[in-house]
């Protein structure tokens, strides 16, 4: 297929263009206010599906809501008309249409040309009244909240929050381009005479800067948001695309003694901590049990022995380990337990606690295995 996408270096954009290359489609007609605008007449012959997707967001004169909004789309669908090309069209509207101002009624005018358009040709056209999109490549500071909150706490800038409790509706831009693709393949999600994108979320402005908040704390405090809520996830995601490039790594706080070191790399209400334990040769580490707190662990370096005696017992049970073969070792309750470095050099053992270590309750107990 030809595939015309005007916007081609729109944050929409840009995204369905990396993802239709994922999908193998190859023939990308890219047209954007950069390109050649005598090419336009040539994609307008060639277009097998049209992604209609360039608009005007902050022009510097009003009049110009209608001249980038309506004008474009009215040049666009004259050059289809000329090569008789009825293929379908996809623009992207707003749910500004909806409203009395001048984007809203730019935008409004450029779907009405489609509606009539559609009438006059008989061409499918699929007009998108979309939410807020959000998500990486969104440019900060111009017509996004989220981009520019994303951007600002990433780097100790301030944002401004003007009633926290207004009510925002948005859709994520990996939820957006996956309906224009379902679109493009002949299976949009109509609505009425609208289509609209299956998966909105409804957030409170106050919400999403808390949320952007913690990312940033999370480092410090070595956690990681709560990924079973889709828009946290989303979100967060969203976040880490914002961070300086000087800035995507950052320490964490290695407690060091001549045994070795203990590091705590991430910590979950939920889901547990997760700490990387290097032990140096000959050094025994842990003697001690628990009622309910288990463990995992998971030598990734060196070579050793786990060892375990239940508490009421003599026998020892030993679980010989190494890097060189890779296997968890399930630490439970009820039985002391050690883990001994055999050989001659550093071993290293990812271990996962199911609860985060909390000095006031910390259920554990010393006692030799």
């Amino acid at each position: 297929m030809n595939i015309l996408i005007t916007g081609a270096k729109g944050f929409i954009a840009k995204n369905l263009i990396a993802e239709l290359k994922n999908r193998e489609y190859t023939s990308i007609l890219e047209y954007s206010r950069e390109t050649d605008a005598e090419l336009l007449d040539e994609y307008c012959k060639k277009a097998d599906f049209v992604f209609h997707l360039a608009g005007v967001n902050r022009p510097q004169n009003e009049s110009d809501f209608m001249e980038g909004n309506y004008g474009f789309t009215s040049k666009l669908l004259h050059g289809l008309k000329k090569h008789n090309n009825t293929c379908p069209v996809m623009i992207s509207s707003s749910i500004q249409a909806e409203r009395d101002n001048p984007y809203g009624k730019s935008k409004k005018a450029g779907e009405e040309l489609l509606f009539d358009y559609s009438k006059d040709t008989g061409a499918e056209v699929l007009i998108y009244r979309l939410q807020n999109v959000f998500g990486k490549w969104c440019r900060p500071n111009y017509n996004s909240a989220v981009a520019t909150f994303c951007h600002n706490v990433a780097r100790d800038l301030p944002i401004t929050v003007n009633d926290p409790d207004v009510t925002m509706q948005l859709v994520y831009i990996d939820d957006v381009i996956n309906e224009l693709i379902e679109a493009l393949q002949g299976n949009a999600n109509k609505i009425g005479v609208h289509y609209e994108i299956p998966t909105v979320h409804t957030v409170y402005l106050g919400k999403i800067v808390k949320l952007i908040e913690s990312f940033k704390k999370s480092r410090e405090e070595r956690s990681i948001p709560h990924m079973a809520d889709a828009f946290t996830k989303k979100l967060y995601s969203t976040y880490l695309s914002y961070l300086p490039e000087d800035q995507f790594s950052y320490d964490l706080k290695m407690n060091v003694d001549h045994r070795g070191s203990f590091t705590e790399f991430i910590k979950t209400p939920d889901r547990g901590q997760v700490s990387v334990n290097v032990s140096k040769p000959g050094i025994t580490k842990g003697n001690h049990w628990h009622h309910t707190k288990n463990e995992k662990f998971l030598v990734v370096s060196g070579s050793g022995v786990i060892r375990f005696r239940k508490i009421d017992s003599d026998e020892v049970i030993e679980y010989f380990v190494s890097g060189e073969k890779l296997e968890v070792v399930d630490i439970p309750t009820g039985y002391t337990h050690n883990i001994e470095n055999l050989g001659d050099d550093d071993m290293v053992t990812v271990m996962w606690a199911n609860e985060y270590f909390d000095p006031e309750t910390p259920d554990t107990y010393y006692l030799e295995v």
